[in-house]
């Protein structure tokens, strides 16, 4: 921002330059002109006295000739230069410095209208790579709140909700992008998959209308496609979660991560339903089958010694992984009490509580704890925060619950 007010002051004292200069011109015009006329005051004054010499008889015929040769000569003397100066056209001398102290004042006003310094402000700090989570939302917030028409302001603040797990606040985030940017499949989608997450994954009637509408516009259209497998799966429709995890699979690029997850979803569908495992594309479900058989990942949970008093022997400890790059529910969560704790558990896709979203699916998971009085998963009391770890890690992981949760329910 300092280097955009040093060139806007450059080219601020440029213009009044233009304004100025020629006013500093014009005095120096306007004492030649008032010299001049002065000197030809006097010439008259002195051809007068003289003709009144030579009416009186002091002065004759020749002497009278004689005189009016050199006040002649004398004038030309004292206006050379004089004449060379260009003929002015005179504004006054206020108009130009009325308009030299009016222009800062014009310039800014219209720039603060129509100029684009929020937009070169916000350019900036997005242009600094943020340290932590809470870092770009405070910064996604702070955009929202300057300019509340930015639809990829918006849409980027749901996704950064949703990795929070506050579903609630993507939903309303996902609401803003649509109003600003239009029913675009995608959003539609994401605000889909948001409402449900926030509802406590019940269907309804408006989830049902917004991926009937996103993919009526887009049939590919992967966050509509997954959430409807979902909650077909949750509800017990096995074959209706087989076909929409099917045409996501074949809309998905081959190497994405979520590809392997989704397909071991599918042969669980099947399972459920008594079916062969599916091999018609060459798939199969012997990746499902390893990845069942990994010992996962082992962690060790303990409280921390200020936080002893304040936590009861019965309070629920939830201890889940999640995905670092990837959809914001846990992959996999076991349930403990505080009396449990230190307790060391083991997290696998056994314990995914999703079928087509496994710890084995994605590169790099975070564990969690989190202690809830009321038994509420996503919201408690205090938590503990793990940094992102490969998901194939063997080693054990120290896991120490420390800090206040911001998710108080």
């Amino acid at each position: 921002m300092i280097e955009f007010w040093l060139c806007a002051g450059l080219l601020l004292l440029t213009a009044l330059a233009f304004l100025l200069i020629p006013v500093v011109r014009g005095r120096k015009l306007q004492t030649e002109e008032d010299r001049t006329a002065l000197n030809v005051t006097l010439y008259q004054e002195h051809l007068q006295d003289l003709q009144a010499q030579h009416a009186s008889g002091a002065l004759n015929t020749e002497q009278l000739a004689g005189g009016r040769d050199e006040a002649a000569r004398e004038l030309l003397a004292d206006t050379e230069g004089a004449q060379a100066l260009p003929k002015r056209r005179s504004l006054g001398g206020k108009i130009p410095l009325i308009a030299a102290l009016l222009m800062p004042l014009l310039g800014t006003g219209l720039y603060m209208h129509w100029g684009a310094i929020d937009d070169m402000e916000r350019a900036r700090i997005f242009a600094e790579q943020p340290k932590t989570l809470e870092e770009m939302t405070a910064r996604l917030e702070a955009a929202v709140k300057n300019d509340p028409k930015s639809a990829e302001s918006w849409y980027f603040l749901g996704r950064t909700y949703m990795s929070q797990e506050r579903a609630g606040d993507a939903a309303t985030a996902f609401e803003r992008a649509i109003d600003n940017a239009g029913r675009e499949p995608e959003l539609l989608g994401q605000w889909a998959q948001a409402l449900y997450f926030a509802g406590d994954k019940q269907w309804t009637s408006q989830l049902q209308a917004l991926t009937d509408e996103a993919l009526k516009a887009n049939p590919a259209e992967v966050t509509s496609l997954g959430l409807l497998g979902i909650a077909a799966y949750e509800s017990g429709a096995f074959q209706q979660a087989i076909g929409h995890w099917q045409k996501l699979v074949a809309v998905l690029p081959a190497d994405d991560p979520s590809s392997q997850a989704i397909q071991g979803g599918i042969e669980r569908a099947r399972e459920q339903l008594g079916l062969p495992a599916a091999d018609a594309a060459g798939s199969t479900n012997a990746a499902d089958a390893a990845s069942a058989s990994s010992p996962g990942i082992t962690v060790r949970v303990a409280l921390a010694a200020e936080l002893q008093a304040k936590v009861q022997p019965g309070d629920s400890v939830f201890i889940f992984a999640r995905a670092v790059s990837g959809p914001p529910m846990p992959l996999a969560v076991k349930r403990l009490t505080v009396a449990d704790l230190p307790a060391e558990v083991s997290l696998s896709d056994s314990d995914a509580m999703m079928p087509q979203l496994k710890i084995s699916g994605f590169e790099q998971v975070q564990l969690v704890a989190r202690i809830s009085r009321g038994g509420n998963a996503t919201a408690g009391e205090w938590i503990g925060n793990g940094q992102p770890i490969a998901s194939k890690t063997t080693e054990l992981q120290q896991l120490l619950i420390d800090s206040a949760d911001s998710k108080k329910p």
